[in-house]
């Protein structure tokens, strides 16, 4: 079985490409890009140590590197690059249409001779999200755009509710594609036992609405 590594956001749709891609490759690692000071994600704006969490949670070992969006694309290669000195072979990505996305994911996996796996490109939205549910998967979530959604959504927890509220507004992708909404994953079928966080403040900053989540140890 060819051995890979997925990339990582500590949200629903790194975490369902994950559980797809493990019936086709090994995936021991989760390569996270951080802001440039180390401290959150550079996707979600999730604490690193809650990154850390989920790895250990699953039992994965976690690459995580900062970067500036500037250096982003060098800072990737070079992770990848050490990746590749393990024997990995493939990555495994979870976008599901944006089009620009894949280009540049293709684009840099070419340069690398790293082969790219989209598990979830092209499945319909309420298919994908019904189906984190029903695998058993948790999570909430940890960031909005203010333009789509308040801050009251923040923290809430991604079920059947959370799904019929989201298609009773119409103009919100329900996977959040575009950036509505971002989530970070607590539990499910991958993880070991569930990872420990208590919720902090809300705070918006430009146009987004941002929850703080940190990670409380078992």
């Amino acid at each position: 079985m060819k051995k890979a590594f997925a990339s990582w956001s500590g949200g629903k749709d790194s975490m369902l490409a994950l559980y797809r891609a493990i019936r086709t490759v090994e995936v021991p690692y989760l390569l996270n890009m951080l802001s440039e000071d180390g401290v959150s994600s550079r996707s979600h704006g999730l604490n690193a140590e809650l990154l850390r969490a989920q790895a250990t949670a699953m039992g994965k070992t976690i690459i995580q590197r900062p970067s500036s969006w500037k250096g982003y694309e060098r800072t990737f290669k070079e992770a990848v690059l050490g990746l590749k000195r393990k024997g990995v072979t493939v990555g495994v990505f979870g976008d599901i249409e944006l089009q620009e996305h894949r280009d540049w994911i293709e684009r840099v996996c070419s340069d690398l001779e790293i082969e790219p796996l989209f598990p979830l490109w092209g499945a319909g939205r309420e298919e994908l999200i019904n189906k984190f549910i029903s695998a058993g998967f948790r999570a909430i979530v940890v960031s909005t755009n203010a333009d789509n959604l308040g801050k009251e959504w923040l923290g809430r927890e991604v079920n059947g509710d959370f799904v019929k509220d989201l298609k009773g507004l119409g103009d919100v992708d329900l996977c959040g594609e575009l950036g509505e909404y971002h989530t970070f994953v607590f539990d499910g079928p991958l993880f070991r036992h569930s990872v420990g966080f208590r919720l902090g403040a809300k705070r918006l900053k430009g146009n987004r609405w941002f929850l703080e989540v940190n990670h409380e140890g078992h």
